[in-house]
């Protein structure tokens, strides 16, 4: 099994597994916490109806409306400043929930709005953190030169350091200021500022909300507006440094794996009489039992015929010839069609072979039994011949 897939498999198990531990953790956590909150919420309703002579009908009026009416205490929601801080929240896919439109053309403006948007925030995101890499490892390597650093080249390992201290900075100086301006304890607000740039985006704890912050607090509305589109912008630092790394390292292990598969198919191999070297060239020889083709034969009459079988006690030396691989590897696996063509070949050239090696043993035999003088122009024609 590939590495690719073994990889896959580990992240899906790992996921399913850490989706069990964190509903096993939250039920264990909040469970009692809600039970013991909804009891109460009961007896207080209870209260307010036997206390006030409430009907049912008119109680579940009052929730509406006390419900309805949560979102007003910011401001008018749908002019210029709320309508962009919603606009923010559904392009940079936060969703707090706290105002959503009731008309169905704005319905349908949303919908449209947001398939167009969100891919380009997206884009815009993931351009802005590249650059801020870029930035960063430009910083990092004058740093080094400052310090006469031996590698003043930047790694990984700084640029996470560097994303890192801008998150917590980012983290911090946020959930500060709208501790201030929101009433918040620090830990609430930091909690806040977490959920809002990994655009969880619960909407149980929304700024701008109180004390009709849009309408009369423009610079807390500049600044929770530059709050959101810098942090992200550093989450989608984070992520071309984390999650893009995972993503291509199936890539790499598959371009590996190329590259092993091109340097064995480069090693020696062995095929029907070939063999393929190293440096990309084609030895092409005979086995031993098959070298009767290819020796050079010496006799009385000096006659050196390489497609002659010579007598067995004649020394054999076999020949080889060198020719370029060809840049197509499938050459080094050819197809059966081919292959049985080439069988046929063989055969044939070794039935000449064979013919000729009879007719050239009979001129042999005659000329060594009957040591007659043969001047020199029929022993060139007979050199020839044969």
């Amino acid at each position: 099994m590939k590495k690719q897939n073994v990889r896959t498999l580990s992240l899906i198990v790992c996921t399913f597994t850490y989706l069990l531990v964190g509903a096993a953790v939250f039920d264990h956590l909040e469970s009692e916490h809600e039970a013991r909150k909804s009891e109460v919420l009961l007896q207080i309703a209870r209260q307010l109806k036997d206390n006030y002579k409430i009907e049912k009908n008119d109680y579940t009026i009052l929730e509406e409306v006390v419900l309805q009416g949560v979102p007003h205490k910011a401001g008018q929601q749908w002019k210029f400043a709320g309508a962009f801080y919603y606009a923010t929240t559904v392009l940079t896919t936060i969703g707090y929930g706290h105002s959503t439109p009731n008309t169905v053309p704005g319905k349908i403006f949303t919908i449209v709005y947001a398939m167009v948007g969100i891919p380009l925030c997206l884009v815009l995101f993931h351009s802005i953190g590249e650059r801020l890499n870029k930035f960063s490892s430009i910083a990092i390597k004058k740093i080094k030169k400052i310090l006469k650093c031996r590698a003043t080249e930047a790694t990984e390992i700084d640029l996470i350091l560097v994303v890192t201290t801008l998150s917590t900075i980012t983290i911090t100086s946020g959930a500060a200021v709208f501790s201030r301006y929101e009433r918040w304890s620090y830990f609430d607000s930091v909690y806040y500022c977490v959920i809002t740039l990994t655009t969880i985006g619960f909407g149980d704890m929304v700024a701008l909300q109180k004390d009709h912050a849009l309408d009369q607090q423009p610079e807390y509305v500049a600044f929770a507006l530059v709050f959101i589109l810098f942090g992200m912008a550093i989450v989608a630092a984070c992520l071309n440094l984390f999650v893009l790394r995972f993503v291509t390292m199936n890539t790499e292990d598959e371009r590996r794996d190329e590259a092993e598969a091109l340097q064995a198919a480069a090693g020696a191999v062995r095929l029907e009489g070939d063999v393929i070297t190293a440096n990309g060239s084609i030895l092409s020889g005979q086995c031993p039992q098959e070298a009767n083709s290819m020796t050079d034969l010496t006799s009385v009459c000096s006659c050196t015929c390489v497609s002659c079988t010579p007598c067995p006690s004649l020394p054999v030396r076999r020949t080889y010839s060198l020719r370029k691989r060809p840049m197509n590897l499938s050459y080094i696996l050819p197809r059966r069609r081919h292959h049985q063509q080439r069988q046929q070949q063989m055969q044939l050239q070794q039935q000449q072979q064979q013919v000729t090696h009879t007719e050239t043993q009979e001129e042999l035999c005659s000329s060594s039994s009957e040591f007659e003088y043969v001047p020199l122009p029929t022993i060139v024609q007979k050199r020839n011949s044969v």
